[in-house]
């Protein structure tokens, strides 16, 4: 078993440098003519490497938001604490990777706008989305009977849960803004944007989709497992 989790833990080290070398190291030309040669993309040039880390980030942090509100759902049917555990699990990853998602958001900001900062819709959906769970975070650190935090936190991790893909990928789109594919965006990135690219670089973005959703399972099981330890050492 052991064996089999190392192996497995190996395997997704390997993915995600391939990755990484492949974001950074693959050439972008005016007219690729090698299957390892990416397209300069008008608006973007090379800062259009931002989409094999920033998007996965993004989409890593809805899906833990929506496994955290699933769980909240199932510990509301269930009054289970586990299913408690694996939703504040699931809402802490997803914290995380929406601060990444922010970070490599704002440093793309800073080459493509010239600050780190705008208050573009997509940057204030994301401020607010943060604000939502670090809500949720404070919520739970105010409550100290466990049937009542669990309940309560479950409740709002429902509600949480449903913004979390409208904060991310409706409402930069259907605003006016900077980030490429929001309103008024016609041309340029918008092709990148709605995922019409080139199939070297599709493959690349789907590779990194996948192994940043694996990167996230790994993590939710090695966090609820220490979230297990933690509970029952209290129950002592």
């Amino acid at each position: 078993m052991m064996s089999k989790y190392l192996i497995g833990k190996a395997i997704l080290v390997l993915w995600l440098t391939l990755i990484i070398i492949a974001g950074f190291a693959m050439p972008m030309v005016p007219s690729p003519q090698q299957w390892f040669e990416l397209p300069v993309i008008p608006a973007l040039e090379e800062k259009a490497r931002i989409i094999f880390f920033h998007v996965p980030m993004a989409w890593t942090t809805v899906v833990a938001f929506f496994a955290s509100m699933i769980y909240g759902m199932l510990y509301l049917k269930t009054k289970n604490m586990d299913y408690d555990l694996r939703s504040v699990s699931a809402a802490g990853l997803g914290t995380m990777f929406c601060i990444l998602a922010t970070i490599t958001g704002s440093i793309w900001a800073k080459f493509n706008w010239g600050s780190f900062w705008n208050w573009d819709p997509r940057e204030t959906s994301i401020f607010v989305l943060l604000l939502i769970y670090g809500a949720y975070f404070a919520l739970r650190s105010a409550l100290d009977v466990e049937e009542k935090r669990a309940t309560r936190a479950a409740v709002y991790s429902i509600i949480a849960g449903v913004t979390a893909p409208f904060f991310i990928f409706v409402m930069p789109r259907i605003m006016t803004g900077l980030h490429p594919g929001a309103k008024g965006d016609e041309g340029g990135s918008m092709p990148v944007a709605q995922l019409h690219m080139p199939s070297n670089m599709r493959v690349v973005f789907f590779a990194s989709l996948i192994g940043f959703t694996l990167l996230y399972f790994w993590m939710f099981s090695v966090k609820v497992r220490s979230a297990r330890l933690e509970f029952e050492s209290q129950q002592l």
